[in-house]
């Protein structure tokens, strides 16, 4: 039974203003992680302005309508708390961790960062420059490069394949009112969800959250709602060639799975087999451990309100390019053929679900948890559930989702690095 499961139950209460507030009590420490979202992400951005949703975000807490950006951090300092503000497709979240007995004070600091923020224009060039550091980094690492450029490719002309922090030459014409236009289109009380968990009984929580945002009557947007999605037909190559580059990343991907899609379960499972944790999987067995041929080998799935991405990680020598996406193929084209075994089936779903204790040992852990349950409309109950769903997982199921998603000759492969061979094997 998940740490969820063992303490008092959830709490859920939707506001007169549309606002979503979830609290759960953990009296083992005297402090509540607060963690939540509205839907105001990067699916948003107009083409021309790709990153205006990041650079909205870390804008945010730099002044408001009340107090200054130096006064906002004085106060958070105040109270030994540090606000995260960050940026997915489909969400602006927000997090915090602070003393129990200083919840409804940082709550209204907060409150006050999220409704009324005035982006003052000195503000937004000092983090127009960072974000553009950021992205200067990200084009010089060949890791990003090849992640971005899979994602554009298999997301053409779609929010997903999307930069969330958009472009070097996007970043650079945003101008300060664009970012006040985007907080009052996206950013609202009916969108938005608040999860508090820790040292505070469940309903006085909920009122203190109420305090700070139900009185709040700026609406905001409507959650993204993003269009089909039409896997590649085809295998897609591309190598991108970086200069001076020691090692080659590769990037090997497909279109899965949307979240809500009864087989995602089973491909949980799948993805857990061929190398969700690295070394314990085929891919990172097959590359690195019996060829010596990667530095690094891994799958990851995220899957989303739309079919997310399976992504296939390596870092190779460039010597060893073509030999690593030559291992991948093999080891995507035998799990689509012959499935899994049984005991990798057990030691999966064994896996899965004893993890999901030191997932949930944390408030954080518990807060994002919850979050994301009800984002899915998975209930509060779903902690209890997860355990039963990933057990009833079969080997059929995994073959048939296995045979449906994963074939090479559909895959896209991106490359990013120095030019291939011209270094020695990966040890």
């Amino acid at each position: 039974m998940s740490g969820v499961a063992q303490g008092l139950a959830p709490l859920r209460q939707r506001l007169d203003n549309g606002a979503i507030v979830i609290a759960r009590q953990t009296p083992t420490h005297p402090a509540v992680t607060v963690y939540g979202s509205v839907p105001a992400g990067s699916g948003f951005d107009p083409e021309p302005l790709l990153g205006l949703a990041s650079l909205t975000a870390r804008t945010l807490d730099r002044g408001t309508a009340t107090r200054s950006s130096e006064a906002l951090a004085e106060a958070f300092d105040g109270f030994g708390v540090s606000l995260s503000l960050g940026t997915t497709r489909h969400h602006l979240t927000f997090g915090f961790t602070c003393l129990s007995e200083d919840l409804a004070a940082v709550l209204a600091l907060v409150a006050d960062v999220l409704r009324e923020p005035v982006f003052p224009a000195e503000q937004v060039e000092r983090r127009r420059t960072s974000l553009i550091t950021s992205l200067r980094q990200d084009e010089d690492t060949p890791a990003s490069v090849a992640t971005n450029t899979l994602m554009a490719l298999l997301y053409p002309a779609h929010p997903y394949g999307r930069p969330v922090k958009g472009t070097v030459e996007t970043v650079s014409r945003i101008e300060r009112h664009a970012l006040v236009d985007f907080h009052a289109a996206h950013v609202g009380a009916a969108g938005l969800r608040v999860v508090l968990v820790g040292d505070v009984e469940a309903a006085k929580a909920v009122d203190l959250a109420a305090a700070a945002f139900g009185d709040w009557d700026v609406p905001g947007g409507q959650p993204l709602d993003p269009p089909p999605v039409t896997p590649p037909d085809t295998r897609i190559e591309r190598t991108i060639v970086m200069p001076g580059k020691a090692q080659s990343d590769i990037a090997y991907g497909f279109v899965s799975l949307a979240r809500r899609d009864p087989r995602y379960y089973a491909f949980l499972v799948l993805n857990n087999i061929l190398g969700q944790y690295g070394l314990g999987g085929r891919l990172g067995d097959s590359i690195r451990e019996r060829q010596g041929m990667a530095y690094y080998a891994y799958s990851t799935f995220d899957a989303n309100v739309a079919p997310g991405p399976l992504v296939v990680r390596a870092g190779v020598s460039p010597a060893n390019v073509r030999r690593t996406i030559a291992s991948i193929d093999e080891e995507i084209a035998r799990v689509a053929a012959e499935g899994v075994t049984e005991q990798e089936l057990a030691d999966a779903k064994r896996y899965l679900i004893g993890s999901m204790p030191r997932m949930l040992e944390t408030n954080g852990g518990i807060a994002s948890f919850l979050h994301a349950a009800d984002i899915f409309d998975l209930g509060l109950d779903y902690d209890t559930r997860l355990p039963g769903l990933i057990a009833a997982v079969t080997r059929d199921d995994v073959a048939d989702v296995a045979r449906a998603i994963l074939a090479p000759e559909r895959a896209v492969v991106v490359v990013a690095g120095p030019p291939e061979g011209d270094s020695d094997q990966a040890s």
